[in-house]
């Protein structure tokens, strides 16, 4: 159970070293747990710390009283550094003791503690043979363990997708047969997962073993509605498939692999059969829509939630060559200058998914040429960039305020896309003195 741990094989920081000592001299057990010595036996960075101890809450918040603190998780005392994240726990057994606490983790590589009395790894159910054996185990007994927080159910297919390792049968079993309980999970806990999991190097595994184990259903059932959707001559693709690859293909950026993991989740509800072929008319609208209630429901930020939805909404780019400069000012004024390159990067990893077609990545490659040349020479791409504005309207056109004034600024817009050399006050004012207005 015991058995030697040598210092070189865990750096201990002094904020961790120093939150141990306060916990000992203040009379309570205290040992590092859990992710730190697991991503220590695998080399990885600890970026969070969690100490167990034989302390009760009141009691830690009194040892840690100078420190800012804060807490989430029930029982847990977070303590705020610049940084890192340290997490401190009672004990979690009635029996208050480490064994107990350990007994009760999720998975048996998390289920180890490290004492710093002895400097020596307790390891009751062999987590560091499971670590060796690239094994995902529910500790003692899965379906408990599963029962007792459904959130792990998610956490070890995001672990067995980060680390590459595979899940014990056992505890493969036991989350099919309890994949529901996912639905008495906090949607923003199941979002946290959802979150480390599209960030992951792997993504679509994770998502794959979601969908089999009866898990996806529960989180994301509009996903699990293009499983076995076949799409037409553009696609090699199953709607479900097309959208995992997409999402691999864009950079590890959270909006990007959001998009590019919704961009068609609305097609299996617009799909219709025109003779032998396959449409999705208005899918990318119907997506946006349904992208949106998808992120709402999982509690993500409106802001993030906002970008996701406008990239889906415009990502189908079917862009020619044949486009003059005015087509691609427009398309730079819908996106908006700052997603310009969100969407043509979600538009290539979409080309890329389709398995066909692969002429046209060259073509969307000269529109980032062009679309970065245009933003390069600063032509006007929104309303408040015309050398006029509403008040100069208003004293040309002897107007009082109201949605007239909008409608010529409009109109001045338009034909400054098609025309930038005219955004001067002398050729717009011109043309408010000569052409027929709204």
């Amino acid at each position: 159970m015991r058995k030697p741990f040598f210092s070189a094989e865990l750096h201990i920081p002094s904020f961790v070293s120093d939150a141990l000592a306060r916990l000992t001299h203040a009379g309570y057990e205290a040992s590092i747990v859990g992710g730190a010595l697991r991503d220590a036996f695998l080399d990885r960075p600890i970026p969070d710390w969690d100490i167990a101890t034989s302390a009760p809450r009141q009691r830690i918040r009194e040892v840690f009283s100078d420190r800012k603190t804060y807490h989430l998780k029930h029982e847990t005392i977070t303590i705020v550094l610049p940084k890192n994240r340290l997490e401190i726990t009672p004990y979690r057994d009635p029996g208050r003791t480490l064994i107990g606490d350990l007994a009760r983790r999720d998975f048996t590589i998390n289920a180890m503690a490290f004492d710093p009395l002895s400097k020596q790894l307790i390891d009751p159910w062999n987590g560091r043979k499971d670590l060796a054996q690239k094994i995902i185990k529910g500790t003692e007994n899965p379906e408990l363990r599963f029962q007792e927080d459904p959130v792990r159910l998610l956490r070890g297919i995001r672990l067995s997708t980060d680390l590459g390792f595979e899940i014990h049968p056992q505890t493969l079993q036991a989350m099919h047969t309890h994949a529901h309980l996912v639905r008495q999970a906090a949607r923003e806990r199941i979002r946290e997962e959802l979150i480390k999991l599209l960030m992951s190097s792997r993504p679509s595994r994770g998502f794959r073993m979601l969908s089999v184990q009866g898990l996806l259903k529960h989180i994301i059932p509009e996903l699990c509605e293009g499983e076995g959707i076949e799409q037409n001559i553009h696609h090699k693709l199953t709607v479900f498939d097309h959208s995992l690859k997409t999402m691999e293909m864009v950079p590890q950026v959270l909006h990007l692999r959001l998009a590019a993991l919704l961009h068609d989740v609305a097609k299996p509800r617009v799909r219709t059969l025109e003779g032998d072929t396959w449409r999705f008319f208005g899918h990318a609208r119907e997506s946006a829509c349904l992208a949106n209630r998808i992120m709402e429901n999982l509690r993500f930020s409106r802001s993030l939630t906002k970008k996701v939805v406008h990239l889906i909404m415009n990502h189908m780019v079917d862009y020619t060559p044949q486009w003059g400069d005015s087509a691609v000012r427009r398309l730079i004024r819908k996106a908006g200058p700052d997603n310009i390159d969100d969407l043509l990067l979600l538009r290539k990893a979409d080309l890329l998914a389709h398995g066909t077609g692969l002429d046209r990545i060259d073509s969307l490659e000269e529109l980032k040429a062009r679309t970065a040349a245009i933003l390069k020479e600063k032509h006007p791409i929104s309303v408040h960039q015309l050398a006029l504005n509403g008040n100069d309207v208003m004293e040309i056109l002897h107007l009082g305020p109201g949605p007239r004034v909008g409608k010529v600024l409009q109109h001045l817009f338009e034909v400054v896309t098609e025309s930038p050399e005219l955004n001067n006050p002398h050729d717009l004012r011109a043309l408010l003195e000569k052409d027929s207005l709204p």
